[in-house]
């Protein structure tokens, strides 16, 4: 797959930009806040519908105009997949492939498979489960599109079952009836969803282990077990066994929603016991876990968006992550730095060519 060029219109700090994308290793450089950062986030947005950094569409409107647009061509088994967004303020995005409008954005989800590693990665490990179950589900859902359907269906009755609770904890009334119908819709998709999960871990951890190797070359164990209360025996059996404990709490406490993954190295909590540099490690080495995943399964070589990374790394990591994303193994990649030198120097190294291009508040160049 390849970014043939970009098109932007009050997309963030870019009033009007257009870029032509014809090599395989693309570097923007420029200062910090300059745009960097947002070129990246406008490949991602228009590969998966939502941005990367920000969960409010609204808010990546240049200053304080009323829209944006953003527009990319892209080659995907040698045809041109033309992909648009237009979003007004107080109306809802519209994503249009080839001119088409899609009537749902999930229908757009692992066309444009997509791998971004980004300093903001840490919270996968300091962060909450939902952000680990927010990375199971964005692999997943980029090469099974029934997986993402059935999210959302499960989503959606959850949510209802926790209003029930709610009206129950509210009204003193019982409607054990509703529960029931609630509770026969939420197996079906959580056994689903469990099953997939469960199948990609088990593909994905020989791999991630694997890259944390490579990176480090140490002989740490490191591991990512998954711990889901479907692992538990009946999920239907828990949920009528929790349902007291669930009307006091007023919301549903078992379920895949519940899901977590466990990082390790040599049996210990990566999150307190793993240095600074074995965290980033163990970052990467989950991405690029991801990025071979994805396209072993969609047999199609994602784009790479790596944002700021050199200047979170020790030099033997850093040349070790550009030895591999100038392999033949990964596709097109776009990488930002503050240090053109820095990006220039380890090109030579690995003997690699790149696009140029410098940021400038919002201005690019070709360098």
């Amino acid at each position: 797959m390849y970014l043939k060029s970009l098109l932007l219109n009050q997309f963030k700090n870019y009033e009007k930009l257009t870029l032509e994308f014809d090599a395989n290793l693309n570097c923007f450089t420029g200062d910090n806040a300059a745009g960097k950062t947002n070129l990246l986030d406008a490949i991602y947005y228009l590969s998966i519908s939502k941005s990367y950094f920000n969960s409010i569409d609204h808010q990546l409107i240049f200053h304080e105009q009323n829209f944006f647009t953003a527009e990319g061509i892209f080659s995907v088994n040698d045809q041109n997949e033309t992909i648009k967004c237009v979003l007004q303020r107080g109306k809802k995005k519209e994503f249009f492939r080839n001119k088409v409008k899609y009537d749902r954005l999930s229908d757009h989800v692992g066309l444009l498979p997509v791998v971004i590693i980004t300093p903001d990665d840490v919270d996968l490990i300091h962060g909450g489960s939902e952000e680990r179950r927010k990375f199971l589900d964005n692999t997943i859902s980029q090469v099974d599109h029934s997986y993402l359907e059935n999210l959302l269906h499960y989503a959606r009755v959850l949510s209802q079952r926790n209003a029930a609770l709610k009206s129950f904890g509210e009204t003193g009334k019982v409607d054990q009836a509703l529960i029931q119908v609630y509770d026969r819709e939420l197996v079906v998709y959580a056994q689903s969803i469990f099953s997939s999960r469960l199948k990609m871990i088990e593909q994905f951890i020989p791999v991630f282990q694997k890259y944390y190797s490579w990176i480090c070359n140490e002989k740490e164990k490191v591991d990512c077990p998954f711990h889901s209360d479907l692992s538990k025996g009946n999920f239907a059996d828990r949920l009528q066994k929790n349902f007291q404990r669930d009307c006091i709490l007023q919301r549903t406490t078992s379920g895949i929603h519940q899901d977590d993954l466990v990082f390790e190295i040599d049996g210990y909590a990566v999150k307190k016991f793993g240095s600074q540099g074995q965290q980033k490690s163990f970052l990467i080495a989950l991405k690029l876990a991801q990025y071979e995943f994805l396209s072993r399964s969609r047999n199609i070589k994602p784009l790479l968006l790596l944002d700021d990374m050199f200047d979170k790394l020790d030099q033997y990591r850093v040349e070790r992550l550009m030895e591999l994303i100038s392999g033949e193994e990964t596709g097109q990649t776009f990488i930002t730095d503050t240090n053109s030198q820095r990006i220039e120097q380890l090109l030579q190294k690995v003997n690699r060519k790149a696009k140029m291009f410098n940021i400038e508040q919002g201005k690019v160049s070709i360098v």
